[in-house]
């Protein structure tokens, strides 16, 4: 049985559907409703994890755990605690590749940090994923490619390696199911860095429209995320990342190659595998 945080998460329905594949037990735990019709093997469970004694006994039977630090937030120490009296093998945490390389407003990657020091002294095995920014965060620009062939947004020249979701996951059940070395920490990135423009560029190609990006100011952008009822960190996280990544790209590993023995998947991949949602 492999129990997920965060299992409505991008990351974390990717990983259910694989682990079901693979015909493995999944517990899989969220805050919200999932109405979903689930297969035989999947067991959905619903709780705030902030204050994570009420699953204790959904850990019973569980060989290991898989960790988003926001689905968590200040009960993973708590939740460590519980799987490891559970008898719970091993943790796979979601990390971020600013731990290592510093981007944006130090608070967040701080959190990740303290996120990481948790799970390794809990007694458990572990792996950390530290992963590039997710090439699915690109689905914000959604609304605006349907009304238009014009995305706005701050920093135009930010470039980062994005990372699809499937790499993450397959990289995630690889670990979970205990087929990677223990004690290990990857940096996950996509295969290539890409600025703000060129990811316009290759969602239009995926579409089969000429988009452009216009560069507004970051504070423009960051009043109309919290005109939208965006809490403020979301903002914060976005903007003071791009602001980095315009003056210095964020990293470009080849560890996703090494681990599956297969080139990464290009965010022009993902985009092809997302088209409908830009409206083709």
């Amino acid at each position: 049985m492999i129990l997920l945080t965060g299992a409505n998460g991008v990351v974390g329905r990717r990983v259910r559907e694989l682990l079901v594949q693979e015909g493995i037990p999944v517990t899989a735990v969220t805050r919200g409703l999932d109405e979903a019709p689930q297969p035989e093997n999947v067991q959905v469970v619903r709780g705030d994890l902030f204050r994570p004694q009420w699953i204790e006994a959904a850990l019973a039977g569980v060989e290991a755990v898989q960790i988003s630090p926001r689905a968590t937030g200040p009960g993973l120490d708590e939740l460590l605690k519980l799987a490891v009296k559970q008898g719970v093998r091993r943790a796979v945490l979601l990390s971020a590749t600013t731990v290592a390389y510093p981007a944006g407003e130090a608070r967040f990657a701080a959190q990740f940090q303290a996120a990481e020091d948790l799970v390794t002294r809990s007694g458990l095995e572990w792996t950390v994923l530290r992963l590039a920014d997710f090439a699915a965060n690109a689905l914000a620009w959604a609304p605006q490619i349907k009304a238009g062939d014009v995305v706005r947004g701050a920093y135009a020249r930010a470039a980062s390696s994005p990372i699809h979701e499937t790499d993450i996951a397959t990289v995630a059940v690889r670990a979970l199911r205990g087929t990677t070395p223990a004690e290990s920490v990857y940096t996950l990135t996509g295969p290539e860095s890409l600025d703000q423009e060129e990811k316009v560029r290759l969602i239009g190609a995926a579409i089969g429209r000429e988009l452009s990006f216009q560069e507004l100011p970051p504070e423009q952008v960051r009043h109309g995320m919290l005109a939208q009822g965006l809490p403020e960190e979301v903002p914060a996280r976005l903007l003071g990342s791009l602001a980095d990544y315009r003056e210095r790209p964020g990293p470009t590993t080849g560890t996703v190659a090494d681990l599956l023995g297969r080139p990464a998947l290009t965010f022009a991949g993902w985009a092809r595998d997302n088209a409908a949602a830009f409206g083709r």
